[in-house]
């Protein structure tokens, strides 16, 4: 059984960082997904791409992987640059102002 731990990125919806704390382990997809011919759906007998663990650690996540014999790959996360703007939200407010205000 072949199974990626991860963390998710955030939403691109929104700036916020919820739900990105926390480790994923998610498995791999064990057989080929087939088309029903009569209804048209996609379907698979593999239930374990249903199953999504969630960790506090990427350590955890390691450990019950290593507990039960899942080969497990770790993707790590890639670091979001601070977006730090020198005046903040109240800028758009400042009174001094040089020029025109636009969008």
């Amino acid at each position: 059984m072949r199974a990626r731990i991860y963390r998710p990125a955030r939403n691109a919806m929104t700036s916020g960082m919820a739900k990105t704390r926390s480790w994923v382990l998610e498995y791999a997809q064990g057989s080929a997904r087939e088309v029903d011919p009569l209804m048209g759906w996609t379907s698979s007998d593999d239930t374990q791409t249903q199953v999504k663990l969630k960790f506090s650690s990427k350590e955890a996540a390691l450990d019950y992987a290593r507990d039960h014999g899942i080969d497990a790959q770790v993707v790590e996360p890639k670091p979001r640059k601070a977006n730090i703007r020198a005046g903040g939200y109240g800028e758009n407010f400042a009174t001094n102002r040089r020029g025109a205000w636009t969008h």
